[in-house]
């Protein structure tokens, strides 16, 4: 099926869908599902439905917007909200406000409210409200039940701090649910967003990038102009260099993604000197971390090599974590040119790692070089098969470029991992 032009340009007009930013593969499986659930098999039929009912338009919105979330996503940045929060509290002496947007199926805003309840927050010093396109993500949120794949990586302690295992899956305590209000609000509509009073921490990440420029910067703006003036905002990996574009300046936190206005950041420091009285839970292993991870040995002559690998003769010395903090900082900052110099530099240096390989195809998929960035996502797996990061870009990647399939069999991958190890 060709895709209607006037279906790209009503996503477009909705929702700010910039359609090369998902391919038009994407749309062209969520008309064809729509089409089924409605009994439809012409699109002329659907698009004078779709004008005129406001349940379809937002049916196809939800069958295009597929999340991709679990709990504690980029840990980094929940370790430097806690103690950024703490530093805020001590400060402004009231309750702070955080906002998740979008929030999906509820994984980020239950994360936020965990990462600050374990660090000795009480109940009564924050509160988050989470918003979503979608009424049907919302109740799934509302609902605080969750399966095994929103459980990933490494750090899992959480999970019996926080959840009961039920037939259904994995239920979230009362407690928890309680600091987090969801309702229904658009990004495009800023009127929808209102709200009395601004907000402390603002996470807004990896929905940026599906939009067309305008609505990237229109959508920033709306987010700037809700966030306190020494407020903070987090986005995703491939966002930053948007930020920096709007004149915000990252915190100096490496991967945790996280702006802060000019004019602010000059006048206060990045991070507390103190510690929180109780510990900051320790995340999933970071990237720096894995970086230093035991050497894998060059495979045999007769062990398969994908076409991307390096050659089986290549020296493989582990990147330093100091290496790939500096990278990961420069990237952070939204400079990407300086970050991918670091590389090769580290390339020539040191040879190939997978974390390196990360951070390669990591910075061209900002850039919106896909293609380059599957090569070195799958160079990276050569090297470490259960590269954590590694496999969860390369499944949005490949979703985002049609492949679903694709994806969900590195989704597969990486819960095997996980369930391995943990």
């Amino acid at each position: 099926m060709n895709v209607d032009g006037r279906i790209i340009d009503f996503l477009k007009q909705h929702i700010g869908l910039d359609v090369t930013s998902i391919g038009v593969s994407a749309i062209d499986r969520a008309l064809r599902q729509r089409l089924s659930a409605t009994k439809l098999t012409m699109p002329e039929p659907y698009w004078q439905l779709l004008q005129g009912s406001a349940t379809e338009q937002q049916a196809l919105i939800e069958a295009v917007v597929v999340p991709e979330t679990w709990f504690f996503r980029y840990p980094e940045s929940f370790s430097a909200l806690t103690n950024l929060a703490l530093k805020q509290l001590a400060e402004l002496n009231r309750p702070l406000r955080l906002l998740s947007a979008p929030c999906a199926s509820g994984e980020e805003p239950y994360s936020i409210a965990m990462a600050l309840l374990d660090a000795g927050f009480t109940a009564a010093q924050f509160t988050i409200d989470a918003i979503d396109i979608s009424p049907q993500l919302i109740v799934r949120a509302s609902a605080g039940c969750y399966g095994k794949n929103s459980f990933r990586g490494d750090f899992q302690s959480f999970r019996d701090r926080h959840f009961n295992e039920t037939t259904e899956g994995y239920s979230l305590s009362p407690r928890v649910r309680a600091q987090v209000r969801f309702r229904t609000a658009n990004l495009m509509n800023p009127a929808t967003l209102s709200s009395d009073t601004l907000y402390d921490f603002v996470f807004c990440r990896n929905v940026l990038i599906y939009f067309d420029v305008p609505t990237q910067e229109s959508v920033l703006r709306t987010l700037i102009d809700l966030t306190h003036k020494a407020g903070y905002l987090f986005v995703g990996p491939a966002e930053a260099s948007l930020l920096s574009r709007q004149g915000l300046q990252a915190i100096g936190v490496p991967l945790s993604f996280a702006f802060q206005q000019q004019e602010t950041r000059s006048k206060t420091s990045t991070l507390p000197a103190h510690k929180p009285k109780k510990s900051v839970p320790t995340m999933a292993k970071p990237i720096a971390n894995l970086a230093t991870a035991t050497t894998r040995k060059a495979p045999s002559k007769t062990t398969p090599v994908l076409a991307v690998a390096p050659k089986a003769s290549a020296t493989v010395v582990a990147t330093t974590a100091d290496d790939v903090g500096i990278i990961a900082g420069l990237a952070n900052a939204g400079r990407t040119d300086e970050a991918l110099r670091k590389c090769r530099q580290q390339l020539e240096q040191q040879g190939p790692s997978a974390p390196l390989f990360y951070w390669f195809g990591l910075l061209h998929d900002t850039t919106g070089k896909q293609s380059e960035a599957l090569d070195y996502y799958r160079k990276a797996l050569y090297l470490n098969p259960q590269h954590s990061e590694t496999l969860a870009h390369l499944a949005a990647l490949l979703e985002a470029r049609g492949d679903v399939a694709g994806a969900r069999r590195i989704q597969a991958r990486a819960a095997r991992g996980v369930n391995k190890h943990g």
